[in-house]
């Protein structure tokens, strides 16, 4: 597990706006068993040592493009750039799973994401940030 990540403080709301306008979902084939609709070259190659999206029912590009908008749209990016994009993305499925993205294309602003280990500690970090900072979002609005 990587103990520099770091999930932004402070950040520019019109910039997150502007950052989920932006971004597209690729996918990578390491962390599918079936490639549903990601058109993923190859289909599907799943490496025992990666997690699978087919785990947390991500079958769809729609779905997982949504989960990276919505841990946008909560400031769940990492300090870390590469370019004009955080090098990571956290989210939460509605089944309460924890999901880490990654960008693999910064110039087009691709990501390619994935269940976080159960072991990984960074996990607690992004649970109680995600909950915090919706129900901020919802006082807001």
């Amino acid at each position: 597990f990587n103990p520099k990540r770091k999930i932004q403080k402070d950040f520019d709301q019109e910039w997150l706006e502007s950052l989920q306008k932006k971004v597209k979902y690729g996918g990578n084939p390491e962390h599918k068993k079936h490639p549903g609709d990601f058109g993923l070259t190859p289909p599907a190659m799943a490496r025992p040592d990666k997690t699978l999206c087919d785990g947390v029912e991500i079958f769809k590009k729609t779905v997982a493009l949504r989960r990276l908008k919505e841990g946008i749209k909560y400031g769940l990016v990492s300090e870390q750039m590469r370019g004009d994009y955080p090098q990571n993305v956290w989210a939460i499925t509605k089944n309460g799973e924890v999901l880490e993205a990654q960008l693999e294309n910064e110039e087009q602003g691709i990501y390619h994401g994935y269940p976080m280990p159960c072991e990984d500690p960074f996990k607690k970090v992004v649970l109680s940030l995600w909950y915090e900072r919706r129900k901020q979002t919802r006082i807001q609005n």
